[in-house]
């Protein structure tokens, strides 16, 4: 089962090693991670997105909030938050696929941030469904780089 953890941090030296530790200590994978500041200058947010059934996901939770730069942890369920991913796709194009592509980044309200004579570079933002709908349907035209930021979540509550 997949977990979205949302993990709140002192902004301090050496947090994400030890909670990267943590997960790597116990065999776990991380599937994406993302860090940055919240409003509070002294704290950072992490969202962690991993695999694991419910008792070892709780297990994970359990051993987080013992780490000593850890202010809060929530994994979250279904409908309990709204998350959000970017990515950047740079695409391959020609005269005859131009149009299309940027019809099909218009309909995705995505926007097209680099132009240059054989690729577009569109940026997207929207939750994991969009974006991999947009990406796959990206791929005919051929996708010549992309990157993500991984998922940001936050409470609805």
């Amino acid at each position: 089962m997949r977990h979205t953890i949302s993990v709140l941090v002192e902004n301090k030296f050496g947090a994400l090693t030890r909670i990267a530790g943590l997960f790597s200590g116990r065999g776990y994978n991380i599937d994406t991670l993302n860090v940055a500041p919240t409003h509070d200058a002294t704290a950072s947010r992490m969202t962690i997105v991993t695999h694991g059934d419910e008792a070892t996901l709780e297990q994970v939770c359990k051993q987080l909030r013992k780490l000593t730069d850890v202010l809060d942890v929530r994994d979250f369920r279904e409908s309990e938050y709204v998350d959000r991913e970017l990515v950047l796709v740079k695409v391959k194009v020609d005269s005859k696929t131009r149009a299309e592509i940027m019809q099909i980044t218009d309909i995705f309200r995505a926007k097209i941030v680099d132009v240059q004579p054989k690729t577009l570079t569109i940026e997207i933002t929207g939750n994991e469904s969009k974006v991999e709908k947009f990406v796959g349907l990206m791929q005919p035209f051929g996708v010549a780089d992309l990157t993500r930021t991984g998922k940001v979540a936050m409470p609805r509550k």
